[in-house]
């Protein structure tokens, strides 16, 4: 898809990736970038165009998909992060991470459709393929994603809607803020999407991380996690 021209929506667009991605659309020729957020007050930058959209919210989706008919680019960036254990927690990272891009894919693949086909971006995580104790719900939504993305991509193919998904390990950005370990900017994870989708690309992996755990999965659970290999101790005794 040539993002020259192009009409695209980013959700999450007031901060971090999000905010990223819609500068680098028009700064790429798009000719419309709805940059969406729950207070659309908060979106800043020239050019952009604010609106209001809440992804778990079935009748901000539907009113979004009725006024923003000229969409060709759907940018599904919108993510929270909470960790721990708490369900309720969990349910609120599944709503977004995972309904959320539901409900926005359901609701956009006709206007999609309208347009020529167009092009579906979900942006994903290495955490869609492997997870730890500390993340394990926030994994759980995003592994949700990445199957939905490989579902999405099959079922809309007949219309002519590529479907891109983006994986990376920590991003530089507020929702990485308390991890330390390397980092790959928001920049260079938006330039390598972006050259992905217009080169075709079915996923794009952003980082030497996600590209050696993608490349893992076949090896089995020891090689995803080295742990599993050592006997656990017996507390037993």
């Amino acid at each position: 898809m040539k993002i020259s021209g192009s009409v695209a929506l980013v959700t999450g667009a007031n901060r971090g990736l999000g905010a990223v991605f819609a500068r680098a659309l028009l700064e790429r020729g798009a000719r419309t970038v709805y940059a969406a957020a729950r207070n659309p007050a908060t979106i800043t930058g020239p050019g952009l165009t604010p609106i209001a959209l809440d992804v778990t919210d079935p009748a901000s989706v539907a009113a979004a998909a009725e006024r923003y008919a000229g969409v060709d680019l759907l940018i599904n960036n919108a993510g929270v992060s909470i960790g721990g254990s708490d369900p309720e927690a969990a349910r609120a990272e599944m709503e977004v991470n995972y309904f959320g891009p539901l409900a926005m894919s359901r609701a956009f693949a006709p206007v999609l459709a309208a347009n020529g086909g167009g092009a579906l971006v979900n942006v994903l995580s290495v955490l869609s393929w492997v997870t730890f104790p500390r993340p394990k719900t926030y994994a759980a939504s995003k592994a949700a994603a990445w199957s939905l993305t490989n579902a999405l991509r099959l079922e809309l193919r007949e219309q002519g809607t590529h479907v891109l998904g983006v994986h990376a390990g920590y991003i530089d950005t507020d929702m990485a803020a308390n991890i330390t370990g390397p980092k790959i900017s928001p920049e260079d994870v938006v330039v390598q999407a972006l050259d992905g989708l217009e080169a075709g690309a079915y996923e794009v992996l952003a980082d030497e991380v996600s590209r050696n755990v993608r490349a893992g999965l076949s090896g089995g659970l020891e090689l995803l996690y080295p742990e599993l290999a050592t006997p656990a101790q017996d507390v037993s005794a």
